[in-house]
């Protein structure tokens, strides 16, 4: 029988079983999915080391180039449900190289353009495949560890994203400075082809005894008062993190007195933080959920505070700003976790509602810290509305964490009888 929160109840004549353990190690497909995620991170964030030559190229100032940046994030908060959606009934696999072909394309496009509107077009597209690949990937990889090792799956394929900010990014603006801004396009465009390859061969099909969705099913996850919860508190954190991060070259220069040439390396070092964060919250979040991502709130708030009161100080603040990227991102493979245990029957779209999430926050955070930055408050601006971001991730982390605790936890995993009727399995763990 199934609980109200559609966990399976033991039944008569079902023998109880230990929790799944995870597993020692994590299947090569995740690592290829992780190797998606670096590829699409990487032409997310290249665009901001290329602007000025792409503006020069297509006759455009460099305000109105960086639309390259806000178009791709609009296109990731429309296209991951969208796209999760209209795919809703292909195989996992096929949406994957569907994806990333759709990717290689935007970005040969892109490489070959030379009319402004038809680069803000190619990013749009390129956007849209990678909301797609992102909330798929996102499911095929918590699927194919099972429960137990979930957070920790996707920490690996979310650090992809993280590793585009300390290796692709910077590669792709020393090779646009070499070769011109169209080369690390080209070479995302070939990437993306050759990963097609590897999502081919490594991806396992679906199952067979997978059920058969429908979008009212998947809409019905927008019932669940928890998602919501989760979604929120995938927004407020990245926010926070995000606002102060956006505008921290005027910080470190103009606030702590940092030498400009020294910049880079400071977010080098929050690049790498940001990665061990992914990792290790992943790690964490197996075993304690609702703890990681309370203390990852609390931390990030405390550490962004610390920022606007030491931002005189360079190398305290140097320190703290690697710092907030080890703690500030460390919760999202948690965050992400939970919105696909949290949509039950509809794994797929709370994958793509937390990539939305994500980027809905980032936008707003971002946009609110570029108006705090032209305020009295100079400066330490973004920092502060990134703590108020910080503060208010608070309120959803805590409400989950409470709302799990009043649900019965009289709960076992099953292996069920011989009786059990084909196609039918056994739920891993409690929603």
């Amino acid at each position: 029988m199934t609980s109200p929160g559609g966990t399976l109840q033991a039944p008569a004549g079902a023998r109880a079983t230990a929790p799944e353990r995870p597993p020692a190690r994590l299947p090569l497909v995740v690592y290829v999915l992780a190797l998606g995620t670096f590829l699409m991170g990487t032409t997310e964030f290249v665009m901001a080391g290329l602007l000025p030559q792409i503006a020069s190229d297509v006759q455009v100032g460099v305000a109105q180039a960086g639309l390259l940046v806000t178009v791709f994030a609009v296109g990731m908060i429309i296209g991951a449900p969208l796209m999760a959606m209209l795919t809703l009934r292909l195989p996992s696999r096929a949406t994957l190289i569907i994806a990333l072909g759709i990717f290689a394309v935007g970005n040969a496009v892109v490489a070959l353009g030379s009319s402004f509107t038809l680069l803000l077009a190619a990013r749009f597209l390129t956007a849209l495949a990678t909301g797609a690949f992102w909330a798929v990937a996102n499911v095929v990889a918590a699927r194919t560890v099972g429960p137990a090792a979930s957070s920790r799956a996707l920490g690996v394929v979310g650090s992809g994203a993280m590793l585009a900010n300390v290796v692709g990014v910077p590669l792709g603006a020393f090779a646009g400075q070499a070769i011109g801004w169209r080369g690390p396009f080209w070479a995302l465009a070939a990437f993306a082809a050759a990963a097609t390859v590897l999502i081919a061969r490594h991806v396992p099909a679906d199952g067979p005894g997978q059920e058969t969705v429908s979008i009212r099913s998947e809409l019905s996850a927008l019932r669940s008062g928890r998602l919501w919860l989760a979604l929120a508190a995938c927004a407020t954190t990245t926010g926070g993190v995000l606002a102060t991060y956006a505008y921290i070259s005027p910080l470190l220069t103009d606030r702590a007195g940092l030498a400009a040439g020294l910049v880079p390396l400071v977010l080098v070092g929050f690049g790498v933080g940001a990665v061990v964060g992914f990792v290790v919250g992943g790690r964490l979040g197996d075993r304690r959920p609702y703890a990681t991502v309370i203390v990852a709130a609390e931390v990030t708030t405390v550490l962004l505070l610390a920022i606007s009161l030491f931002a005189g100080y360079a190398v305290p603040t140097a320190a703290l700003v690697v710092l907030l990227g080890l703690f500030g991102l460390g919760a999202n493979p948690v965050l992400i976790s939970l919105g696909v245990r949290f949509a039950d029957k509809a794994p797929t779209l709370g994958s793509a509602l937390t990539v939305s999430a994500f980027n809905v926050g980032i936008a707003t955070a971002s946009w609110l810290a570029g108006l705090a930055l032209d305020s009295s408050l100079g400066g330490t601006g973004p920092a502060t509305v990134g703590i108020a971001f910080a503060a208010l991730a608070l309120i959803p982390t805590i409400a989950i964490a409470r709302v799990q605790r009043r649900r019965p936890t009289n709960r076992v995993v099953v292996r069920r009888t011989p009786s059990t009727h084909p196609g039918q399995s056994p739920s891993h763990s409690p929603k």
